[in-house]
């Protein structure tokens, strides 16, 4: 590359300007950081603002340098196995959009999940340099400026591209540290830094001293608009109405060598224009209208060309007349037709898509303009048959929106069949998974089927390919910065050589991504130690065009797969499904969503929709759920660290509660909290990110606050108790707040790292969350979570039945409840909280519902009965102006609960009288559904009974 590129590599951290929040937003900070002591509080502000908060967090992370795997902060075991992940590198063209957010809180959940296990975790960050992305960007602000590339010239054009992406790189920075990527950007990486281009020059030189690069013609897709061949990804096929033109070819004569006026063939084109570039006829073999006039030659009209009628299996016969023409110099099918034919190859077309070198009266008109005047001379001569709408994709550039080119052109390219075999290999041995494993069909139908790769681009911006040509037409590939010292070949000194012009494809650079950015060619430490990478986590639209190519190059010059899990995320849509666009004006900013609601919410949002391989569907829904579940933690925090018992004094050290001393309660939000720790295991195992945030919201939300928290709270202030006993409920809490803060840091970091630095820690944990140890499972007591459960469930459906009978929620009503002996400890020991919670005075317990009944004698009449699994509750009667009302909702509530039951009953059994799944399930899944299926019927027979049915 001609001039000076500035240093996109910081040295330590010393030349990386990080971001500080200033009323909520970034603004630029220098190098230079003050430092933050690390206080805890046991105060917390009423209300929970994230702009007041998730600034300061950032900045105490960077300050105690726990980003790094090796950094001062860090509590990483070295000597365990390192966790990697490089970030996809985005375009460095401008600001992040909402699915870089999505792909960023993925990867930052997996990397501190990692860190939380004490693995050495490594997110290395980088930007892509999108050589025609950028270069389309910078033109267009050059044309507004009065200048053009052409005008600047190649060095004064680059030096203006490093002023552009060096402004724009420190916006997308800023974006992502908003968003709370815990990246180590001390080892931020740039496609065009020189460990980049070192990489890049070693890797192509390799490939082509292994035979794997070779330079020749062949076609490729072009784009006129950006002056360059473009790779498949950056063609868009858009659905559009265009016209299928039937035209004469008048057949030759072979008697005379002249054309035969009578006798033609009618072949159906969409582009006419390329009619001057044809070289054949093709008609299905099969195809019988056709079959006498194989081997004949008909003459193609204005350029009077004589062509072959040759039969060719890709011939659709159904397509117009079953006989088409064949240009391969322009189209994709038609070059294979010419190959396997030997046809001639005639190109028509300029690079500015204009018609060239045909010796008619269209060169130098552009190709639509050509298209009209060929259309009316055709139908002058009376050899236009007719011309039709025809429903068609066009491949158009994702840039300039121009309809793309087939081209012939000199180009570089990579022999791909020898690199996808190894690629294939390491899939099928299960070296690399693919989540989700429905692409791994999509993926072995690409490699097995792949053509080589085009790695040549007509652009400035980006990595000049490492070839030299002398005046002989010798070529000289060098990975030396300098490049040779002389043609190879000849010897020739390099004062007499020619570098080629052209960049490599942007997917090049980026296919060396995992190992060019840990120092490869060099046999660096961090190669040695962070490489082959964990997880590749990206956009499923590029499995092909990326991930193939890091697999392949990977394998090719490391020997080893780059990744052992590819996880594959699915496009961020609108609330009805549609995709974001400027036009559509539905485009999300993080930015503007961050602002508002802090950047937690944001990622529970995206988090929380994110399933491996499928879009989702993107609203103010979704944001708000996050933004509620940060409040709620908020709150309940603020309560356990108000509810203190005075016996425990303020700042003392974290211990774990007296067993001596827990209620049935406190073993449920213990045991709870152990099955959510499961839970979340083994989401995070199966890369069901969305399954890490549902089962965090069912056990903090609907659990521990909903019930733990309200059954804690009657405890707690219940004087009659010794202080043991409610000390013992308080550090449990304690205990299970400090486990949910911990299983919920990777999904919302920031509130997370502020609350857990307001309770009590143990001696042994850090001072920051970020490198606290992930939470163990310390077992769980089955029994007491099914005897607090069936207690809750009560409490829900007196709740429930009262809410229907529209009772004031402070009416205290009386209540007899019927249950086994099993339950009847758990219930004595919960007593005052059921009574208090159910607003239920008096409360008595019956061992049968005939016992129930009898006490009750008519009042069953008049009161609300509540079926909750075995057990059965009647609750009042209410006041004489509400039971009219009562009796009526009371039924149509247990008519509901009975048509509800019955079709889980159903459901149950047809589960149970499928053979297969009582083959395929384990045994204990098979009982528990026995077991389900015993709890149903007994619970629609009680109803039924009930409703006198």
């Amino acid at each position: 590359m001609s001039g000076s590129a500035p240093d996109l590599e910081p040295a330590g951290g010393t030349t990386t300007p990080f971001v500080r929040w200033t009323s909520g937003s970034f603004d630029s900070w220098g190098p230079t950081m003050t430092d933050t002591a690390n206080t805890k509080t046991t105060e917390l502000p009423k209300a929970y603002r994230p702009a007041d908060v998730e600034g300061a967090i950032y900045e105490r992370w960077l300050a105690a340098d726990v980003f790094a795997p090796d950094g001062a902060g860090s509590t990483a075991d070295r000597a365990a196995e390192a966790f990697t992940i490089i970030q996809p590198p985005p375009n460095i063209t401008g600001s992040l959009h909402l699915g870089h957010a999505q792909r960023t809180a993925v990867e930052d959940l997996m990397i501190r999940h990692a860190r939380m296990l004490g693995r050495p975790a490594l997110f290395l960050p980088g930007l892509d340099h999108a050589s025609i992305a950028a270069q389309y960007v910078l033109d267009r602000i050059l044309a507004a400026e009065g200048e053009s590339r052409q005008s600047l010239g190649r060095d004064r054009y680059l030096e203006r591209m490093w002023q552009f992406i060096n402004a724009t790189r420190e916006v997308m920075l800023g974006q992502q540290r908003r968003l709370g990527a815990s990246c180590d950007w001390s080892r931020l990486r740039f496609t065009m830094d020189e460990g980049s281009a070192t990489a890049v020059r070693v890797a192509f030189e390799r490939l082509y001293r292994d035979g794997l690069a070779y330079r020749t013609e062949a076609l490729i897709n072009w784009c006129p608009g950006c002056l360059t061949s473009v790779s498949d990804l950056e063609v868009i096929p858009k659905p559009e109405t265009g016209t299928i033109w039937t035209v004469r070819y008048h057949l030759i004569d072979e008697a005379t060598g002249q054309p035969d006026p009578e006798a033609t063939i009618n072949v159906a084109t969409t582009r006419p224009e390329t009619i001057l570039g044809d070289t054949a006829v093709a008609v299905h073999p099969d195809d019988p209208r056709y079959r006498d006039l194989l081997g004949r030659r008909a003459r193609i009209p204005f350029v009077d060309r004589d062509v072959p009628i040759v039969a060719d299996p890709i011939v659709d016969p159904k397509f117009g007349t079953g006989a088409v023409k064949i240009t391969p110099a322009h189209d994709h099918d038609d070059y294979e037709t010419g190959r396997r034919h030997d046809l001639p190859m005639i190109t028509i077309l300029a690079d500015d898509a204009t018609v060239t070198g045909t010796g008619t009266p269209y060169d130098g008109l552009d190709r639509y303009v050509a298209r009209e005047r060929i259309v009316a001379d055709l139908d002058a001569r009376g050899d236009l048959v007719e011309a039709r709408p025809h429903e068609m994709l066009i491949g158009r550039c994702d840039r300039s929106n121009d309809v793309v080119e087939p081209r012939l052109k000199t180009q570089w390219f990579i022999r791909t069949k020898p690199l996808a075999e190894r690629a294939l290999d390491a899939t099928r041995s299960g070296r690399t998974r693919i989540v989700p494993d429905r692409f791994v069909k999509v993926w072995e139908h690409w490699l097995t089927n792949i053509r080589d790769w085009n790695v040549s681009r007509q652009l400035w911006w980006g990595h000049r390919i490492p070839a030299w040509y002398c005046p002989d037409g010798h070529v000289t590939v060098s990975s030396e910065e300098t490049g040779p010292a002389a043609c190879e070949v000849c010897l020739r000194p390099a004062s007499e050589l020619l570098q080629d012009p052209d960049i490599f494809d942007t997917w090049f650079s980026s296919g060396l991504w995992p190992f060019s950015t840990l120092g490869w060619p060099d046999d660096t430490e961090d190669y040695r130690r962070f490489y082959p990478t964990s997880v590749m986590e990206t956009a499923h639209e590029i499995l092909f065009f990326w991930v193939a190519r890091m697999m392949m190059l990977g394998l090719h010059l490391t020997d080893r797969e780059p990744f052992h899990t590819v996880y594959l995320s699915g496009l961020i849509r609108d609330a009805q499904g549609l995709k974001m666009s400027k036009t559509k004006g539905n485009v999300v900013d993080p930015l503007a969503v961050m602002e508002e609601s802090g950047a937690d919410a944001l990622r529970f949002a995206v988090i929380h929709g994110s399933t491996p391989g499928l879009d989702q569907r993107f609203g103010e829904q979704k944001l708000e759920s996050g933004r509620n579940f940060a409040n709620k933690l908020w709150n309940a925090t603020r309560f356990v660290v108000g509810a203190r018992p005075s016996g425990i004094p303020a700042g003392a050290a974290r211990r774990s509660p007296d067993p001596a001393q827990l209620g049935p309660a406190e073993r449920w939000i213990r045991s709870r909290v152990a099955a959510t720790t499961i839970a979340v295991d083994r989401a995070i195992a199966d890369y069901t990110f969305a399954e890490v945030t549902r089962a965090l919201y069912e056990g903090i939300w609907s659990e521990f606050c909903d019930w733990g928290l309200e059954l804690a709270k009657i405890r707690l202030t219940d004087e009659s108790l010794p202080a043991e006993a409610r000390e013992a409920t308080w550090w449990t809490l304690v205990e299970a707040l400090d486990a949910y803060l911990r299983l919920l840091h990777p999904v919302m970091p920031f509130v997370t790292e502020e609350l857990w630095g307001a309770l009590p820690h143990l001696p042994t944990d850090p001072d920051l969350l970020i490198v606290a140890r992930w939470p163990g499972v310390n077992g769980r007591d089955e029994v007491v979570e099914s005897r607090v459960g069936a207690l809750v469930e009560l409490v829900r459906g007196i709740r429930n039945a009262r809410a229907e009978a529209r009772i004031e929620p402070a009416t205290w009503l009386p209540v007899d409840v019927a249950m086994g002996q099993a339950l009847g400890d758990t219930f004595e020991a919960l007593r005052p909280a059921i009574a208090r919670l159910a607003r239920a005075r008096p409360l008595e317990r019956h061992l049968t519902a005939e016992a129930l009944h009898a006490a009750r004698r008519g009042a069953a009449e008049t009161g609300l009965t509540v079926i909750a699994g075995e057990i059965e509750a009647l609750v009042g009667p209410p006041t004489a102006d509400q039971g009219g009302a009562a009796a009526g909702t009371d039924r149509a509530r247990l008519e509901r609960e009975l048509a509800e039951a019955e079709g889980h009953l159903g459901a149950a059994r047809a589960r149970l009288a499928n053979d297969d799944f009582l083959a395929k399930a384990p045994p204990a899944v098979v009982e528990g559904a026995r077991a389900s299926e015993a709890e149903l019927a007994d619970q629609v027979a009680r109803l039924r009974s009930r409703l006198g049915m």
